[in-house]
């Protein structure tokens, strides 16, 4: 059950007055002469809109085809602002010409004294906390659920599992074209102006703006290529490859370079191939600073926005099935959290969502890390043994 349904339940005994006060003045107005029922009409209309705002439909009423209107208000600063729309009317005061307009707050109970709904002010005031404060609880399903209504409510399922398909369709591109072009750098080619021009250009490449990528990776892939009919993850993830796929081919060229040369003279005395002292002896002893550049690449991969704007990411959508990356885009977490922070339609409503998407992020990125720490210990401690 959602937060905001479990604050509903517990809290209805105490917003049922509330209800009550609204009801017996509408009830009121039926015996008001006529000016005065049509001067109070337009005045509890309003404020049964806050009301409505605040704490959500009244038990029995027609409930809202919006989500996001079934319920009151989640969050405690939204609810007192509501609250204070509720108290106060807001009104701008022109009356010096030599200065900008003022804004005035006017009780609202002064519009409604004497009558029987006067109370009602003075109730939401005393038991607003009661009515609104949330109880703090950790929503573990915000990870494994779809979004609903826009991210009101729901969690960021799709989100996580289009970012997984992104980074790993990178990495899947990446890690055999670095690892082999770093082989071919260090192992097979003749330095020269040529080698010089083509590691200028791979550290030339890792230095480029990530939007860059983006812009080249629909202009390629999708328009030229036409891997794809329009954004897909196949085509995110092959141009969140090309920019990752510089620095996996330096951490390669680095680790391969800081093999002992004693360790390929004794392989090639023994009579193995160039190529099979690479694969059985170099690879596996450069194996831990090849792995910690793959992860760190990886993470960069989980969280770049701008290469995927173009060839990717949409704001909304379903978790997608594995053969679907091929053809369909997804959402994605560096993606949405930009979206949900800039240009949804209710920024301020929702803050909790892009702060739940950006530790999400964060703690993916970090559990990246992490894996590479304990799996470079892993291998280093076993070559070591």
């Amino acid at each position: 059950m959602p937060t905001s349904s479990r604050v509903r339940c517990r809290a209805i005994d105490v917003r049922q007055p509330v209800y009550d006060m609204i009801a017996a003045f509408e009830a009121e107005l039926d015996t008001m002469s006529f000016s005065d029922r049509m001067r109070y009409r337009s005045s509890v209309s309003e404020l049964e809109d806050h009301i409505r705002f605040l704490l959500g439909p009244a038990p029995g009423a027609h409930i809202p085809v919006l989500i996001r209107d079934q319920y009151g208000q989640t969050r405690w600063d939204q609810a007192q602002d509501a609250t204070q729309r509720v108290l106060m009317i807001e009104s701008w005061d022109y009356s010096d010409p030599t200065q900008m307009g003022v804004l005035v707050h006017t009780p609202r109970v002064e519009e409604f004294r004497g009558t029987s709904i006067e109370p009602l002010f003075a109730y939401i005031e005393n038991n607003a906390t009661v009515m609104l404060w949330p109880r703090l609880t950790f929503y573990w399903r915000f990870l494994f659920d779809n979004p609903i209504d826009s991210h009101f409510f729901g969690g960021i399922w799709p989100e996580l599992l289009g970012t997984f398909y992104l980074a790993l369709g990178a990495m899947l591109f990446a890690v055999p074209m670095g690892i082999i072009a770093a082989i071919y750098l260090t192992e097979y080619s003749r330095q020269g102006m040529i080698v010089s021009i083509i590691r200028t250009c791979i550290n030339t490449l890792a230095g480029v703006p990530s939007i860059v990528f983006g812009l080249f990776g629909l202009a390629f892939f999708i328009n030229t290529m036409h891997i794809s009919p329009a954004k897909s993850v196949l085509a995110g993830s092959l141009t969140l490859g090309l920019l990752v796929l510089p620095v996996i081919i330096r951490a390669s060229e680095e680790a391969i370079l800081a093999v002992p040369r004693t360790y390929k003279e004794a392989s090639l005395s023994l009579g193995s191939s160039r190529w099979w002292t690479v694969v059985t002896v170099v690879l596996p002893a450069a194996l831990p600073g090849i792995l910690t550049g793959i992860v760190i690449s990886m993470g960069r991969a989980a969280g770049e926005t701008a290469p995927i704007i173009f060839t990717a990411a949409v704001s909304v959508g379903l978790p997608l099935k594995f053969w679907q990356v091929f053809s369909q885009p997804t959402p994605a977490l560096p993606w949405n959290i930009y979206n949900l922070a800039t240009e949804h339609e209710a920024v301020d409503l929702i803050r909790h969502v892009q702060y739940g998407m950006v530790l999400a992020l964060v703690g993916l990125v970090l559990t990246l890390n992490l894996a590479a720490v304990i799996l470079r210990a892993r291998v280093a401690k076993k070559l070591k043994g």
